[in-house]
């Protein structure tokens, strides 16, 4: 697929954005206000539902802010981050994360990509979120979402999301690639869901290969 028609794609996407009532959107709103809630808030949401990682992030925040309140509460953090998918995991590698922070990074979130991979419990696409929302840093963050609309739309032919970001960064331009996962992870639970998408009602359906489906 062309760069136009990728463009096009995700300029009629951001103008649809406002109308979708989907969980991603309460997700980002309660996703935290400093960089260390940001970074615990996209951990905790892999291979968990956006709506249940949006409510356990809201009431895990007004006692954790920093990596010292993690270590402060290590012993009550798998209770407190129930029921988010693999929760004994994640509360064992929010205090690995913590710890690290605090002896090798001052307590504060590292700003580039390889310190981040470093991290317990972070991988590509969570790192790649953290570079975009906490630092503004043009990054794309390819998820389930991402990956299958991807392919599903013909912009990509990949099989694993690591080659659909090396696929995504040759065709986007500057100003869209922050942009993508935001816009299909809401349209991916709004509309081109992973079966039966509702594609009477997709707002780029000519622009649609439908590989797949």
């Amino acid at each position: 697929m062309s760069e136009n028609r990728i463009v096009e794609i995700l300029d009629i996407l951001e103008n649809k954005y406002e109308n979708w009532n989907v969980p991603v959107k309460k997700f980002i709103k309660n996703s935290g206000q400093s960089p260390f809630q940001m970074l615990v808030s996209i951990v905790l949401s892999s291979r968990t539902k956006d709506e249940i990682t949006s409510s356990v992030c809201e009431r895990l925040f007004e006692k954790i802010h920093s990596p010292e309140d993690v270590i402060y509460y290590k012993d009550e953090i798998e209770s407190m981050i129930y029921p988010v998918g693999f929760y004994r995991n994640k509360a064992k590698k929010l205090v690995e994360m913590a710890t690290i922070l605090i002896e090798r990074y001052n307590s504060c979130v590292p700003n580039k990509l390889e310190d981040l991979l470093k991290l317990p419990g972070v991988g590509r696409k969570t790192a790649n979120l953290v570079l975009q929302r906490v630092f503004g840093v043009e990054s794309i963050a390819v998820d389930t979402h991402v990956h299958r609309i991807s392919n599903r739309l013909g912009v990509v032919r990949t099989k694993t999301p690591f080659e659909t970001e090396k696929q995504l960064l040759a065709i986007l331009p500057a100003g869209y690639r922050s942009r993508i996962n935001k816009l299909f992870v809401a349209f991916g639970q709004a509309i081109c869901k992973p079966v039966s998408p509702q594609c009477r009602k997709c707002p780029v359906e000519k622009l649609c290969q439908k590989v797949g489906v």
